[in-house]
């Protein structure tokens, strides 16, 4: 009896642990790394600013972001989005918006401000992805928190963006936004790609350069 008890316990042992094996990993959704420094202090707490002026913070900045699982019980995720959004309405920063890499995170994640709606309030955008570009551009003074002591004005800024992102509650989201709130959304999405305002900026140098040497040429 004690043997055919023992060999049951074997045989469920054996098939338990043969389950346990073929459960496939699920693959983090933040690194070691960028936990410690996203725990590292309470939702209340700023981060950060990297800055292009530091070099190693000016290669992160130009690194593209990663796609974020979103989950509302990932503690993780929630205390990354309140830190940046204590990061952009620190006295220091005062931003109409912020993107994760800003903060040494590169995941796709953005705060941005809403001119379009009343009380200008901030929304929080996951995974964003702008579906089309207006024809109409608009022209745009921009900073940017990442870049210190420096503000331009753009030309080339879609006046409207239809967008899509997924929300904190794991909804997702497609709206058509204009204006001034428009760029907001592109200079963000810009950060998550990797790309910073001035690339703008220089393309609309050298396009304006070579219809100067066109017109040029052709006097």
């Amino acid at each position: 009896m004690t043997k055919t008890i023992l060999f049951a316990l074997l045989v469920v042992c054996f098939f338990a642990c043969d389950t346990k094996k073929q459960q496939p990993e699920i693959p983090a959704q933040f690194s070691a790394e960028q936990i410690d420094l996203i725990m590292a202090a309470d939702s209340l707490t700023p981060m950060r600013v990297f800055k292009i002026t530091n070099e190693s913070d000016s290669l992160l900045l130009r690194t593209p972001s990663e796609y974020v699982k979103v989950d509302p019980k990932d503690t993780v995720l929630q205390n990354l989005i309140a830190r940046m959004y204590a990061t952009v309405r620190d006295s220091l920063s005062l931003g109409a918006g912020i993107a994760a890499p800003q903060v040494g995170i590169l995941k796709n994640i953005a705060w941005v401000q809403r001119f379009d709606k009343e009380g200008f309030p901030f929304e929080v955008i996951i995974n964003p992805v702008i579906k089309q570009y207006s024809k109409k551009k608009q022209d745009c003074p921009e900073g940017c928190l990442s870049i210190p002591g420096r503000r331009d004005t753009l030309s080339s800024r879609a006046y409207a963006i239809l967008v899509e992102y997924d929300k904190p509650d794991a909804t997702h989201e497609i709206e058509m936004v204009e204006d001034f709130t428009a760029v907001v959304f592109q200079h963000e999405i810009d950060h998550l790609n990797g790309i910073l305002y001035l690339d703008h900026l220089k393309q609309e140098v050298k396009e304006a350069q070579g219809l100067m040497t066109i017109d040029t040429l052709q006097h």
